[in-house]
């Protein structure tokens, strides 16, 4: 723990967020980071509170979730329920899943922000204040997430490289430094130290939930605003996965898709413009299917850990769009099934 939390300065701001004395509040969703927030907030002066310390195996602290279960999803306001009433108490307030390696951001402003919306504020701001990162290096991003990413990173003249689902493929990038961030829709994250030497290689939570701390220290600015802001810039995109059953032998159709079995010319009106069954950024299987448009995209691929399949979308157009573009992709999954 000591060896944790005093290195934390290598790669967060600590002292921007001590001298701005932002009021934070921390969730640790009774887990592994429990101990760790208030030796860190010891450490680095920082006017941080634990608003839950509970430690209970059955959970029985925890709101469940949209259909009744109890589940450590982040992204979900269910599941955030007991951090999101308390927005208004601090300047910035965050959660970390049980093991500690994903994060919920809760903003005053915009109450809690998607991982797609939080990753591109982080984006954005570790880009334009780690001066001594290369401008060589890469953002990496699962094909999966937002590709408002890609349209920051394009502006500040940054490369993309979009890899399957799983942290595992930003692994070699993050340890030679080919890639200073590694981000996935599901709230994992890693980026390089401030000095651009590599921090972890795996996701982990503490430190983009103390970056959003030290966006709002140093920007002054609420991040959900930050994001508001890059929507008006860049295009404001709509996003949503979907999840459906499926039958070992058809999870093993949808994992082995090939881009001829795609019939459809259009999706949601728009001239499919690329079909990919292999990631840009690595040339590695998706495991899966990724059909893209000008405006938008859908992919599909098998869960590797429950009988069901996830169908992701987005579209920079509207909401009207995406949920076309979902139809169309169940149709597209349908055929396959079929074949």
């Amino acid at each position: 723990m000591n060896n944790y939390v005093a290195d934390l300065g290598s790669i967060i701001d600590m002292d921007i967020i001590r001298q701005s004395k932002i009021k934070i509040g921390v969730d640790p969703l009774g887990g592994a980071g429990v101990h760790y927030w208030e030796p860190i907030a010891e450490k680095y002066q920082l006017d941080l509170t634990v608003v839950n310390k509970i430690v209970d195996p059955t959970f029985s602290f925890m709101t469940v979730d949209w259909d009744g279960q109890i589940r450590m999803d982040l992204s979900s306001a269910w599941a955030m329920q007991r951090l999101i009433p308390m927005k208004d108490n601090f300047d910035i307030s965050f959660a970390c899943d049980t093991d500690h390696d994903r994060h919920g951001i809760v903003t005053k402003g915009a109450g809690l922000l998607t991982p797609n919306h939080y990753l591109s504020v982080a984006v954005f701001y570790l880009l334009q204040n780690r001066p001594q990162w290369a401008t060589t290096t890469a953002i990496g991003k699962t094909v999966v997430t937002t590709q408002l990413i890609d349209r920051i990173a394009a502006k500040l003249n940054r490369k993309i490289v979009d890899v399957p689902v799983g942290f595992k493929w930003f692994v070699d990038g993050l340890l030679n430094g080919s890639l200073c961030f590694g981000g996935e829709e599901s709230a994992g994250a890693s980026f390089s130290r401030m000095d651009g030497t590599v921090w972890t290689t795996d996701k982990d939570g503490f430190i983009p939930a103390l970056l959003s701390a030290e966006v709002t220290a140093k920007t002054g600015r609420d991040p959900g605003k930050i994001y508001s802001d890059l929507t008006k810039k860049y295009g404001e995109p709509f996003y949503d996965r979907i999840e459906a059953k499926a039958t070992p032998e058809q999870k093993e159709k949808l994992k082995n898709l090939s881009a001829s079995q795609i019939k459809h010319d259009e999706l949601a009106r728009e001239k499919i413009t690329d079909i990919l069954t292999k990631a840009p950024g690595n040339s590695a299987s998706l495991g899966g299917v990724k059909v893209i448009t000008a405006n938008g995209w859908m992919a599909v691929r098998p869960s590797g850990t429950e009988d069901i399949y996830k169908i992701y979308a987005e579209s920079f157009v509207s909401e009207d769009q995406l949920k076309k573009i979902i139809d169309e992709g169940q149709e597209i999954v349908h055929h396959a099934l079929q074949a």
